[in-house]
């Protein structure tokens, strides 16, 4: 048996083959401007016995037949966390456009789960924006906040466009910009920790997605989370793990 995970998100796609023991092969791309292109170069002409789509571009390939089904990410990513840590209980993701919250069951499923994908603050985008502002690339962004020695410059708005206009007013009037950066990043903490109480966060607590390769995001999570914060070796493939994992029950 070989089935397949895709996760088409709104910045990368990652794709996840799975044996019905293993991970074979897992890999991760950009989307670029036409997702259906760059799912099939990733794929790369590879037949499977079930190849369940998710994230935002799922029902897209589901319709040019490049993928037999779709999963939601809520599922995919309660699914993926939970193979790699079975007793994972709270799953934050925060990606491209969007962040979610999802408690899970100890079987696996989906318990309570919240979603922002309506606004840009409190996902990878933003930081993007900020780092920009910032003339920093965005793998530089969060190491740049670790190295502040002052006190974070907090902002006083999460709007995309605002807050990116504030942080070029604040570092022309003289401010540290390690210290913007790390009111950056405090004020997505604030976003997501909020929505984690909202769900009602239950230990062991996972941190998926791209934004989880950010260093100064994980320690401030953890540090408002007051718990061990665990990210997986590969954060931007639960979800296609979890589609992958599905593919297979559903072969089986």
């Amino acid at each position: 048996m070989l089935t397949a995970g895709l996760d088409i998100g709104s910045r990368t796609i990652a794709l996840v083959e799975w044996d019905g023991e293993r991970i074979t092969r897992e890999e991760v791309a950009y989307t670029g401007v036409d997702p259906f292109i760059n799912s099939q170069r990733l794929i790369n002409g590879r037949s499977y016995d079930r190849l369940v789509a998710t994230g935002y571009g799922r029902h897209l390939v589901v319709e040019r037949k490049l993928a037999d089904e779709v999963i939601t990410e809520i599922k995919a990513y309660a699914i993926g966390a939970h193979h790699f840590f079975p007793d994972v209980r709270t799953v934050l993701d925060i990606g491209g456009q969007d962040s979610k919250v999802i408690l899970v069951k100890s079987d696996g499923g989906v318990g309570r789960f919240e979603m922002n994908d309506r606004c840009a603050a409190g996902t990878g985008r933003f930081l993007e924006n900020m780092a920009n502002a910032l003339g920093l690339d965005i793998k530089e962004l969060g190491e740049h906040a670790l190295n502040a020695e002052g006190k974070a410059v907090r902002l006083s708005s999460m709007c995309a466009v605002f807050a990116e206009s504030e942080v070029v007013s604040l570092t022309g009037r003289g401010e540290d910009s390690r210290c913007v950066a790390q009111g950056i990043h405090q004020a997505i903490v604030d976003r997501v920790s909020a929505m984690v109480r909202r769900v009602g966060q239950q230990p062991r607590f996972i941190f998926a997605g791209g934004v989880a390769y950010n260093p100064c995001m994980c320690k401030l999570l953890a540090q408002v989370m007051r718990v061990p914060l665990t990210v997986p070796d590969s954060p931007q493939t639960v979800g296609a793990l979890g589609a992958a994992l599905y593919a297979g029950q559903l072969v089986s």
